[in-house]
């Protein structure tokens, strides 16, 4: 590509506009300069800008930034509305924290409000584990299928699993492990023979075959003590029921055969160090109309 450059400007024949003096290839630049209003405004952006950066927190410095003039943080006011709203809903948790659960269920204007902050909470809290609606995923529970590791669903009972947690650093909280039968307890063709048993309690299929029978022995040394021997589960230990087609892990015989070899045992969080106790009955309030409760 060849560049030439003229001293002098020329008229351009076609559109009659002044060129600016450079060529490209015989091509010629036309002399367009920008509209007045649109550079107008340009100007004015820029001293915008500036006038922004000295009003407002805008400039980086090397361990923080410039406060403005004005001193204003969206953080802050952020924090100043939550603030706001705590101290608005502050008597109705006050009068939740002292109120039976009678009492709440009894009076429409306080579990009304039990429901609304019940639902802010477990958005804020509960729903990165048990989602957005309590559905629940993989190691986490479902709250809304009426079946319940520990307990049967009561709101005391859930307000206790809310407080203390499951196998958390609480001193009241609810323990109850799966051991790891892989160690040494278990050789692995019993795991898979009590595996398959297992799914065969839930109707699930198995190989043609398979001796259940010797699955059927092999829970009954080792699993009916927590799980019943009927498989139906014991609520006080957090052993689930095995007959009911709900897993919690999966109910494919390689994630049966994991958690009989390396045991089970996750863990949920005690809240009552962190939420009000009124929050906490309005959670279980909240918990409980999501459908899972008896």
């Amino acid at each position: 590509m060849s560049v030439t450059s003229h001293d002098h400007q020329e008229i351009d024949a076609a559109t009659g506009t002044a060129t600016t003096g450079h060529e490209w290839d015989g091509i010629r630049e036309l002399n367009t300069p920008l509209p007045k209003w649109w550079l107008y405004i340009f100007y004015a952006t820029i001293v915008w800008a500036l006038g922004y950066w000295v009003v407002y927190p805008a400039i980086p410095l090397a361990t923080s930034f410039t406060k403005g003039v004005i001193n204003y943080s969206s953080r802050a006011e952020a924090t100043a509305e939550v603030s706001q709203l705590v101290a608005a809903r502050a008597p109705m948790v006050a009068q939740l924290a002292k109120a039976s659960f009678d009492d709440i269920q009894k009076d429409p204007k306080m579990l009304t409000f039990a429901r609304a902050q019940g639902k802010a909470a477990f958005g804020d809290n509960c729903a990165p584990c048990h989602g957005t609606g309590g559905g629940g995923s993989k190691a986490f529970p479902n709250l809304v299928d009426d079946d319940w590791m520990w307990g049967t669903g009561t709101l005391e009972e859930i307000q206790a699993t809310i407080t203390h947690g499951i196998r958390s650093s609480d001193p009241n909280t609810r323990q109850g492990n799966m051991p790891a039968f892989g160690d040494g307890v278990l050789k692995p063709i019993e795991i898979s023979a009590v595996a398959d048993y297992v799914r065969s309690l839930s109707k699930l299929p198995v190989d043609q075959g398979v001796d259940l029978k010797a699955g059927q022995k092999v829970f009954a040394d080792n699993c009916a003590a927590c799980h019943g021997d009927n498989a139906k589960g014991n609520q006080e230990l957090g052993a689930p029921n095995l007959t009911d087609q709900i897993w919690l892990y999966g109910s494919d015989k390689v994630t049966i055969v994991e958690g009989i070899t390396k045991g089970r045992g996750g863990m949920m969080p005690n809240w009552g160090d962190r939420l009000d106790a009124g929050t906490i009955k309005a959670l279980a309030v909240y918990v409980r109309t999501l459908g899972g409760a008896r």
